[in-house]
């Protein structure tokens, strides 16, 4: 059954509103033509989408869609300070339909001459003025990160629609508007206090990856073993070789996966063989699960694709360059066309070494230049080929893993600290609505 109200306890002299009942004006958006449509009945627009609500804080609707409306649409749907755009389709599997965003002074002083409207994956809502509509905004995220817009939705888990008419039905607990705009003010003191720190967890998160770069850079330097080491030379006894060297057989120890045509789409099963994509890479490590099977006797077929355990798989594109180092699960598996499959010499290479060289340092700056200069990056054997590691001992190798990983094992514990810290963030922020749509943030008059 759906629920009213999403168990808040109110002051005795606040009253429980309908939404649709403090709404002064509420109509659908239109995307209207082509910017470039010319039509005297047409006019120039800005048509904010359910994309810019992501960003929405920093950028305030700037990324909007500029198109051509025809000129009676502007005149009814021209936002106005105070509207609220709630998004009535989109969404996905991770995120419910339902969000909303407040028209303010600076969404409207943004290339002032051109009128903004919202799309018809949104619809404006614009309160009546007993309703403060930053307060009913609030209260509206709080809805939604309540969970309880679930019981709002419509539609696929890939494209949600917002049961509208039952949507403007909910209720939402109404103080006087004097009271509306004390707890507005207050919400926003706490919640600058908040996005302050959220802001130093983000910087510090930024701070771990810059470290863990300049980790793989000294390691590959060979300052993490040697001391002494003069800038851009390698250490005594080290020495730069390319790929072939490394490789248990000097022809069969790279392979490219399959063309297309040898892997139709018509033969993709359930189960079976997997066949491995760059959806199985994750910043070096191999992920499950698998999307894509074939038959035992299309897996024969396609022998000279398969891998084995210790095989590294690199992506040909996309993110070109992300590396892993596939676990004995996966033996026998198949990798797709989007892959590239290392065979090494495990006497002179270790693995983990080969996989840390792609993830920074020089090797991770070649992959990237040799990749850029066409309109997509794409990584192949030639460039493989062309690439120079920088090679030791296989007994200093494993020294320098021991090192990367003992480094990487705190940076580790602090990004979970952070990532803590991060949802106890939002956990704090959903429970200060709470408090301020219960009354406990501001003292409230007798």
């Amino acid at each position: 059954m759906i629920k009213d109200k999403i168990n808040l306890q109110i002051p005795k002299n606040w009253k429980w509103e309908k939404l649709d009942d403090a709404l002064d004006f509420v109509i659908g958006g239109d995307w209207g033509k082509d910017e470039n449509f010319d039509d005297p009945n047409y006019g120039a627009a800005y048509c904010i989408r359910g994309s810019e609500i992501k960003n929405w804080e920093e950028e305030k609707g700037k990324t909007a869609s500029l198109r051509k409306i025809k000129l009676s649409n502007i005149e009814k749907r021209k936002l106005v300070e105070g509207d609220i755009l709630v998004e009535i389709s989109g969404g996905g599997p991770e995120q419910p339909v339902g969000r909303t965003v407040m028209i303010d002074k600076t969404v409207l002083s943004y290339k002032p001459d051109i009128p903004k409207i919202c799309t018809n994956f949104l619809r404006l809502i614009r309160p009546k003025d007993y309703v403060d509509s930053k307060f009913l905004n609030l209260f509206l995220k709080l809805f939604y990160y309540s969970g309880e817009i679930v019981n709002y939705q419509g539609g696929s888990n890939n494209l949600r629609n917002l049961k509208f008419p039952d949507f403007i039905k909910i209720n939402f607990p109404l103080p006087p508007k004097p009271t509306q705009q004390a707890i507005v003010s207050k919400i926003e003191e706490l919640f600058s206090e908040l996005d302050k720190g959220i802001e130093n967890l983000h910087t510090a998160q930024q701070q771990l990856k810059t470290y863990r770069q300049s980790v793989l850079k000294w390691a590959f330097e060979g300052k993490l073993t040697n001391e002494n080491v003069k800038e851009g030379e390698l250490p005594k006894g080290w020495k730069w070789v390319t790929i072939d060297h490394l490789l248990s057989h000097p022809k069969k120890g790279m392979a490219t996966g399959p063309f297309g045509t040898m892997l139709k789409k018509s033969e993709h099963q359930k189960s079976g063989i997997p066949v491995l994509g760059i959806e199985n890479i994750g910043e070096g490590v191999f992920q499950m699960p698998n999307k894509i099977f074939v038959t035992d006797e299309k897996a024969f077929e396609l022998k000279n694709f398969r891998v084995k355990e210790n095989d590294i798989i690199i992506s040909r594109s996309g993110t070109v360059g992300e590396i892993c180092l596939l676990p004995k699960s996966m033996e026998n598996s198949i990798i797709s066309t989007n892959l590239i499959r290392v065979s090494l010499n495990l006497e002179i290479i270790n693995p983990k070494y080969f996989v840390y060289l792609f993830q920074g340092g020089k090797v991770r700056q070649q992959v990237f230049d040799l990749c850029k200069g066409s309109s997509r990056a794409f990584l192949n054997q030639t460039i493989l080929n062309s690439l120079d590691f920088p090679y030791c001992s296989i007994k200093e190798q494993n020294n320098i893993i021991q090192e990367i990983e003992s480094r990487f094992s705190v940076a580790d514990k602090m990004e979970e600290s952070i990532t803590q810290s991060l949802q106890q963030a939002e956990a704090l922020r959903q429970s200060i609505l709470k408090k301020a749509f219960e009354g406990e943030l501001i003292t409230l008059p007798h």
